[in-house]
């Protein structure tokens, strides 16, 4: 064994990644600075697609413009509804 004290205590106390690992437990290997992943799950430096990154964008089907077109066709379909309640 070795004379001299080790300094583990920062690296105990630091944040860990939490990765789901094959086993199925987590990861438990420390983050990396400004990330929420360790080095092996995507929290290396560079990693990932940049800051509103429009290359990234899957489809429209959040945006804001769809999403005021589907509350507008409910309303639409709660007025149609309300209307041959009455008519009945």
């Amino acid at each position: 064994m070795s004379a001299h004290a080790r300094n583990t205590g920062p690296m105990l106390a630091s944040p860990r990644c939490g990765a789901k690992i094959r086993s199925g437990g987590s990861c438990r290997s420390p983050v990396v600075r400004s990330k929420r992943r360790c080095r092996m799950h995507g929290g290396a430096l560079e990693s990932g697609a940049p800051k509103g990154n429009q290359n990234a964008r899957k489809h429209g089907l959040f945006t804001q413009h769809a999403i005021a077109q589907r509350r507008q066709i409910r309303a639409l379909l709660g007025e149609a509804r309300k209307l041959l309640q009455e008519l009945k």
